[in-house]
């Protein structure tokens, strides 16, 4: 009998296989309470996915090399399971430092594919950001995607760059950003620009501060409530007020 010939296709079969049958119904109608999107959900556990994740990609590395690991991951990336999408991350987190610009442009057409904010995050903050923190000169695709009509196109421009801030990197870019997605109605843009904006207080409160006091009158409620989290009591109820 002929071998089997191995290839991307295969071996992403296999692994959503093996998310099938080692997921939990209950865990996965938990899931779906977080969402408004309707999800469909293996019922993975994030911590459990990534030692299995790890293990694929020490197995698939070591036997075929990382360009063939992105394949596989590229063909998870393309599932509607919200564990399949999550799985390509966890097996790439590891070797961003060895992307370079082709992987990014890679990653940033995967924006196409998004169906919540958990693969979202998972794609944006452990991929993205950091090669955007790695490489400056990347920061300038958030301005394209801000002026997105997707959704997660306009969230990944806030997510991006949060790696960055927190290196305080970035900060005329996030104050630039902010000019364009301040008046967002969508909620997942707030959030996305409040995390951003948040990071930004944490890492630099003394530049950031007085910027949250300019835009105050004007920026969305919810954007302010999550950018003043961490900040002391007085200083956030004077940003409230």
């Amino acid at each position: 009998m002929p071998k089997r010939r191995i290839t991307p296709n295969y071996i992403a079969a296999h692994i959503r296989r093996v998310l099938k049958d080692g997921g939990s119904a209950p865990h996965a109608e938990d899931v779906q309470w977080f969402f408004k999107e309707e999800i469909k959900s293996r019922g993975w556990y994030t911590a459990e996915m990534r030692k299995v994740a790890v293990r694929f990609r020490r197995a698939i590395v070591r036997a075929r090399g990382t360009d063939f690991l992105l394949e596989v991951a590229d063909k998870l990336f393309r599932g509607r399971v919200l564990e399949e999408k999550v799985f390509a991350v966890l097996m790439l987190e590891q070797l961003v430092d060895k992307f370079g610009d082709p992987d990014f442009r890679r990653f940033e057409s995967w924006l196409a594919r998004i169906s919540s904010w958990a693969d979202h995050d998972a794609l944006v903050h452990n991929l993205i950001a950091p090669m955007v923190a790695a490489k400056t000169a990347r920061a300038k695709y958030v301005f394209l995607w801000a002026k997105s009509p997707r959704r997660w196109h306009r969230r990944a421009a806030c997510v991006a760059l949060i790696q960055g801030t927190r290196q305080k990197l970035f900060l005329p870019e996030i104050k630039r950003l902010s000019s364009f997605l301040l008046l967002d109605e969508d909620d997942m843009v707030q959030k996305g620009l409040g995390w951003l904006l948040r990071e930004t207080a944490k890492a630099d409160p003394k530049q950031t501060v007085p910027y949250l006091l300019k835009i105050r009158q004007k920026a969305p409620r919810l954007v302010l409530r999550t950018a003043c989290e961490t900040l002391p009591k007085s200083t956030r109820a004077k940003i409230l007020a």
